[in-house]
């Protein structure tokens, strides 16, 4: 195979595996907070209960990012050697601040968080708290700035190939940051309220109706009611400022091979990048020229105008529907619950089976939105700047493909394990007899 293709793979499965674990850690440290401020105010036990259980969920989300990140970051050097020749001066700096401003601050007060308030006190191991999930935002924001500067590149020139920043405020606020920040942090929400809300089910139809257990249902199934549509809103406003300055992956997105006035919203289509065109398409008319342009004839550029510069156009087409398809059940099934927990009584079964299937959806949402930007970037590492093909290494293919398959085979078995650890965690953290029976309270309390 070939040896650019074998190490982009590679890639794609480092960063598949390690974007899991922040994406939990970045919005679970803010709820943990949540948690611990609840119980300062109430002195209600369930809420340090719900507190024990997650912050052990952190700290192995938090672990198991860390690894992962190193390994991912080795292959800078060995995959990937005309990245850092070519943008290092931009990448290394912002890659530094984000360990000395956040990866430090986790690092430091995580024992406190996990071992710390018996022998700190309440204030202290609170502070603590605060400065992690602090840590995880800042962390999340150096990240997004050198991941949306690669999209959306400014502030620097290029001298005998090299960039040099000229502007670092250019740099850090580049067109795309506050977008996909925005969208990464609710992103980050929606696989927490989901996974919170998710475990919380499953330990309710266990038979483990204890306080903490409700609290923390109810509360996932809340936040999800809340940020799964600020997330529609906010991703449709991400896709008008892809559209202005990442033409051809909205192309890919939408499935358009010619430019087109009036260019329907495809629901389904098989792509065909040969025939340079669709199979069975279902669409609505006109409805993708409505979003992107706000008018119902409004011109979309089509994939011809990009031979040779637009992203493999099924992988990006079929990423996109499956990130908006799991945000629309996260809409439908969180409102629902939320009426249902509103009136008072207990979620019915199936509403409860259904939440516990979606646990881990915000991972499947997550990677696919990440795919949608990463390979929609192709043929570009840095849009405009460095091809994918010239800063790939020259390590043979055999060696490239041998430690993918050892990674793939490791990955999965981590994932099992993580998978199984949190669900033993949950079924630790109460049982029948150890606590009183106690339906999630109303919305009102």
């Amino acid at each position: 195979m070939d040896p650019i293709l074998l190490a982009r793979a590679q890639f794609g499965a480092n960063i598949t595996f390690h974007i899991l674990f922040p994406t939990i850690t970045i919005a679970l440290g803010w709820l943990l907070l949540f948690f611990k401020l609840r119980f300062l105010r109430t002195r209600d036990e369930k809420w340090m209960d719900a507190y024990r259980l997650w912050v052990k969920v952190f700290a192995l989300s938090f672990a198991l990012g860390v690894v992962s990140g190193i390994t991912m970051s080795f292959q800078f050097g060995t995959n990937w050697p005309g990245f850092m020749e070519t943008v290092g001066n931009i990448a290394g700096p912002l890659l530094a601040y984000e360990v000395l401003t956040a990866f430090f601050l986790e690092a430091t007060f995580l024992a406190i968080m996990l071992f710390g308030r018996e022998r700190v006190g309440e204030r202290i191991h609170t502070i603590a708290t605060v400065l992690v999930a602090f840590g995880t935002t800042m962390s999340a924001f150096w990240i997004l700035v050198l991941n949306s500067w690669m999209q959306t590149p400014a502030g620097f020139e290029m001298r005998d190939g090299v960039a040099h920043a000229t502007d670092w405020g250019a740099i850090i606020f580049n067109p795309s940051m506050p977008y996909r920040l925005s969208h990464m942090l609710l992103a980050s929400g929606l696989t927490v309220a989901f996974l919170v809300a998710g475990i919380s089910a499953w330990q309710w139809l266990r038979g483990q109706r204890t306080p903490a257990v409700a609290a923390a249902l109810r509360t996932g199934v809340w936040l999800g009611v809340v940020l799964a549509p600020a997330q529609a809103v906010l991703g449709d406003l991400h896709g008008l400022n892809t559209f202005e300055h990442q033409p051809a992956k909205v192309a890919a997105i939408e499935g358009v091979w010619q430019t087109e006035r009036g260019a329907p919203l495809l629901l389904f289509a098989i792509p065909d990048e040969e025939a340079r065109t669709n199979h069975a398409e279902i669409g609505i008319p006109k409805l993708a020229s409505l979003i992107l342009t706000h008018e119902l004839d409004g011109e979309i550029r089509g994939l011809d105008e990009f031979k040779g510069e637009h992203p493999p156009v099924a992988p990006v087409f079929w990423s996109f529907r499956i990130m908006v398809g799991i945000g629309l059940l996260m809409i439908v099934l969180s409102a629902y619950a939320a009426w249902r927990l509103r009136r008072g009584g207990e979620l019915p079964r199936w509403t409860a089976r259904a939440l516990v299937a979606m646990s881990f959806s915000g991972w499947v949402a997550t990677v696919a939105g990440w795919y949608v930007a990463e390979i929609g970037r192709q043929p570009w590492l840095v849009h405009g700047v460095l091809r994918t093909a010239d800063a790939a290494s020259e390590v043979p293919a055999a060696m490239i493909g041998t430690t993918f398959v050892l990674y793939l085979l490791l990955y999965a078995l981590l994932i099992g394990a993580y998978v199984s650890v949190v669900f033993h965690l949950a079924k630790k953290a109460g049982s029948p007899d150890a606590a009183p029976v106690a339906r999630p309270e109303p919305a009102h309390a």
